[in-house]
């Protein structure tokens, strides 16, 4: 069988239906709200936050710490500005954008005034120092020295 609908006929009913499955399934208005990812982990003198940031720039980024909480917002650029770029027909709308905030409780022991960030190609780092008093150290144990095993059984043999 022969098809005369032309390929921007079908493309059009396919990106509309796209389209409402997208807002059916996303929330009242279409809007979507991104939550970037995140990796926590703990070395022996830091914690060490990763957050995926692709398409934001480090001046669209606030990070802050209070009360143990280390707290990352910002906001992500749409990828069409009407205002700008005036109509604009667009045929997928994946992306997410608009603001974000991820926040994580960390141990009490942290040096808040030495928390460092950086940002290179869309990963920000955040290395949160530990106290002094949470680092691990090894105790020497103060007291006389008892001889061992090996220690008296030589004394045997000399003596």
């Amino acid at each position: 069988m022969l098809n005369t609908r032309s390929l921007g006929t079908s493309l059009d009913r396919m990106l509309t239906l796209n389209r409402a499955l997208d807002q059916a399934f996303s929330g009242v208005g279409g809007s979507r709200v991104w939550v970037p990812a995140l990796d926590v982990a703990e070395r022996g003198d830091a914690y060490v936050i990763h957050a995926e940031l692709p398409g934001v720039s480090p001046d669209q980024v606030d990070v802050s710490f209070e009360q143990n909480i280390l707290t990352i917002r910002g906001s992500k650029p749409a990828s069409f500005d009407v205002s700008t770029e005036g109509e604009v027909r667009v045929f997928a709308a994946e992306r997410v954008h608009g603001s974000f905030e991820r926040s994580v409780r960390l141990p009490e022991f942290v040096d808040a005034d030495r928390i460092d960030a950086s940002f290179a190609n869309g990963l920000l780092t955040v290395t949160v120092p530990k106290a002094q008093a949470a680092q691990p150290r090894k105790i020497t144990i103060r007291g006389t020295t008892t001889p061992s095993m090996n220690d008296q059984k030589q004394q045997q043999i000399q003596g």
